[in-house]
């Protein structure tokens, strides 16, 4: 990965971080699950492992609670991800905007390969 790819999960203000993003930088890649070209809202969360296997993108979401839990299963199925960063309730969507910006700008390829990093960096 380049320059990576980001997939919003739905429980996300997926609306508000994408235009912030694409305001800094129009030619950051960023979908929102239940847009064209990503999973459809209310795909389970195995499936969005598979889709940003496949897609070499990174998840974004707020699931802190059963994502590790489906990451250790996809790992565990000889399976990989890019990586998934999960964002804290109290993060504003201009704080998510302002990390992804970073992300996207400064990570080397492969970086947050399978693994969970929660924001914000530090």
């Amino acid at each position: 990965m380049s320059q990576p790819c980001f997939l919003l999960d739905e429980n996300m203000a997926h609306r508000t971080i994408r235009k912030l993003l694409l305001q800094r930088e129009p030619g950051i890649r960023i979908l929102a699950v239940g847009q064209s070209g990503a999973p459809l809202i209310g795909a389970p969360d195995p499936a969005l492992l598979v889709w940003i296997e496949e897609q070499d993108c990174l998840l974004v979401t707020r699931n802190r609670a059963s994502m590790p839990v489906h990451l250790r299963d996809h790992l565990a199925a000889g399976r990989h991800v890019p990586g998934i960063f999960i964002v804290p309730q109290r993060m504003m969507p201009w704080q998510v905007s302002d990390q992804l910006y970073l992300i996207w700008g400064a990570s080397l390829p492969d970086e947050y390969q399978d693994q969970i990093v929660y924001l914000p960096l530090r």
